[in-house]
């Protein structure tokens, strides 16, 4: 059995086919339900499935007899009503140790847009349920990602590589914090209603701020921002009286030219002598006039001297990526043990399923000559029956879940089945025929 996998993200294809591949989770659940429905007919070789969709990347697993992509993107095409043609040359396409490793850095943000970013991690675990929910994932493919879930957690407890800020929004909020006493009583306005200000607004409420107004050109616009983290709203009309409550006011609009200027904000603060404002510019062009850090009481951060800390804080967390692979690396190892181990599984089985035939006919044919033991007699006979059996395969079984992942594997499987009078199989790798596809070796 091989594990393959295909995708694009922010690196191979343009905002606007990503959007076309994009899966709605609802779209999740309905294409992997028809293709755990009809697989049986119409994609014999794939025998489970799994959807990875966010705003960057696109990416579909499958654990398949054949080591072939085809019918994959055959299923992406009809399912996303895109031809393949739109889409094939933007395509990554890993199989078995390639696709393995492509999931554990995808689950660890080290293929993110933004390192180390901690999102992807519950959007690797949210594919696994939504797969699980419809039947379409096995035994593989949820093994492999709950060692990719794993592997991504370690990562996050054990380095620093999602600690640093690591956009210019995170960091104002980083700094709005750092700013006041109690984030969650401070008044905080967003001024604009755009990505940049969205951006913000999410990262100041999960640092506990409450207290927050989304002021924006139009009032409608406000609104779809304010609406969507329960915030107030407002419009460019009653800035000033905004700035006279505010605490912080982070700018983020489109607009050309400056916005706030020195004299609008020295008349706020004349209305609220002794109170410190601080004002946080992240737009480009910038929002807030220079001459605004010389009102008293007033402190201005720009675009610059936040990219200065952010060009810091992403530094950090490249610093971290050593430590981050060497996990991951123990984490692959074992995940890939455990799929050799796979191949003796069957071995195993019919290894103790051949001994407890002979066990009961033999017992049963000793008992016979016996008829005047006692029920609780018989029953010791057969416990120490139990026992010898148990206790003579323990280390044939031991040693053949050992030797899994050595080369030799396939002799190892070969010889136990003319040992033990079993008949020849097939492992999930194929380990009576072949070596299986997924391997620790390096290039």
């Amino acid at each position: 059995m091989h594990i393959l996998s295909i995708g694009i993200n922010h690196t191979t294809a343009p905002v606007h086919l990503r959007e076309k591949l994009a899966f709605s989770e609802e779209q999740v659940r309905a294409a992997l339900a028809r293709q755990s429905h009809d697989h049986v007919i119409e994609v014999p070789a794939i025998a489970e499935m799994l959807i990875i969709s966010t705003c960057n990347r696109t990416e579909v697993y499958a654990a398949s007899n054949r080591r072939s992509f085809a019918e994959l993107e055959a299923f992406v095409a009809d399912a996303r009503g895109v031809a393949v043609s739109e889409f094939h040359a933007h395509l990554y396409r890993h199989a078995d140790m390639e696709a393995v490793g492509h999931l554990f850095n995808v689950a660890a943000g080290l293929d993110s847009l933004v390192l180390g970013e901690p999102q992807i991690l519950g959007q690797v675990t949210r594919a696994l349920e939504l797969a699980r929910g419809v039947g379409a994932t096995g035994p593989l493919l949820s093994r492999l990602f709950q060692a990719a879930i794993h592997a991504g957690k370690r990562v996050r407890t054990e380095t620093a590589i999602s600690r640093s800020p690591a956009s210019v929004s995170s960091l104002a909020a980083g700094l709005c914090e750092r700013s006041v006493q109690d984030i969650r009583t401070a008044q905080i306005v967003i001024l604009g209603a755009g990505e940049m200000a969205e951006l913000a607004v999410e990262a100041l409420r999960k640092r506990g701020a409450e207290r927050l107004t989304v002021v924006n050109r139009t009032l409608e616009r406000a609104h779809a921002l304010a609406d969507r983290w329960n915030a107030a709203a407002d419009t460019f009309e009653n800035l000033e009286s905004v700035l006279v409550r505010a605490d912080i006011l982070i700018s983020s609009t489109g607009a050309p030219h400056t916005i706030i200027h020195a004299e609008m904000v020295a008349a706020a603060m004349a209305q609220r002598p002794g109170r410190p404002l601080v004002l946080i510019d992240i737009a480009v062009p910038r929002d807030i006039d220079d001459e605004t850090a010389h009102v008293p009481n007033v402190r201005l951060h720009d675009i610059d001297n936040l990219n200065a800390h952010l060009e810091q804080s992403l530094a950090l967390r490249a610093a971290e990526v050593p430590h981050v692979e060497a996990i991951l690396a123990e984490e692959v190892d074992k995940f890939i043990e455990y799929f050799h181990s796979l191949d003796m599984l069957p071995i195993i089985t019919d290894m103790h399923e051949r001994a407890e035939i002979i066990r009961s006919e033999e017992l049963a044919r000793t008992l016979r000559r016996l008829p005047d033991l006692t029920d609780t007699e018989r029953e010791r006979i057969e416990a120490l029956t139990q026992a010898l059996v148990k206790k003579l395969l323990d280390q044939p079984t031991r040693r053949l879940r050992a030797e899994a992942t050595c080369p030799h594997a396939p002799e190892y499987a070969t010889v136990t089945r003319t040992l033990f009078g079993l008949k020849g199989g097939n492992g999930l790798c194929g380990l009576s025929g072949s070596t299986c596809p997924i391997s620790t070796a390096t290039d």
